[in-house]
């Protein structure tokens, strides 16, 4: 029984690098059509920020008040991200307020906002530096560990729009033309 069980083995490992083998180019001495016309612009998309990671970024205003929540992100025919949805009030979506603000009025900031308020059992938070007063210009005051895992994530930690949260739900609603 052994004996059979390795001799199977033997000869799925045998086709295995036989199906290898073949999907190795030859080498030839003339260029393919495909190698000289297919070219990437990067390899590598480090320091970029996924859009399907955006969902659910929390907004703060600059007094580090939770605002509400980035919906929805809106681009022109070139890809330039032009509007934020955010959601503002409700309960797990439910009576939400939806407003369009235009993306570059958005501040995003990696580091985590500081924790303000009188609580005597909540945590404090894991950087020092609120995030509103830093933003993107300046480098960020934390662990070099901290700054990496924040780096890594593919998304910021957090949006600053500078409006209250009566003042964005007293803005027009959003609604998506069918």
């Amino acid at each position: 029984m052994l004996m059979k069980s390795i001799a199977a083995g033997l000869a799925g490992t045998a086709l295995l690098a036989t199906v290898a083998f073949a999907q190795n180019p030859t080498a030839t001495t003339e260029k393919s059509p495909t190698a000289s016309t297919a070219t990437t612009t990067t390899t590598s998309a480090s320091g970029e920020w996924r859009t399907s990671k955006m969902d659910g970024v929390k907004v703060y205003n600059e007094a580090n008040e939770n605002i509400g929540s980035i919906n929805d992100l809106l681009m022109d025919k070139s890809g330039n991200v032009k509007i934020a949805v955010i959601g503002v009030g409700g309960f797990l979506g439910m009576g939400e307020h939806l407003v369009a603000v235009p993306y570059e009025k958005l501040k995003f900031v990696n580091e985590a906002v500081a924790y303000t308020g009188t609580n005597p059992n909540a945590k404090p938070a894991a950087t020092t530096t609120t995030g509103a007063a830093t933003g993107m210009d300046k480098p960020a005051a934390t662990t070099t560990a901290t700054t990496a895992s924040a780096s890594s994530k593919w998304y910021p930690d957090h949006a600053v729009f500078n409006a209250t949260k009566d003042e964005l739900k007293n803005m027009p609603e959003f609604k998506y033309s069918e």
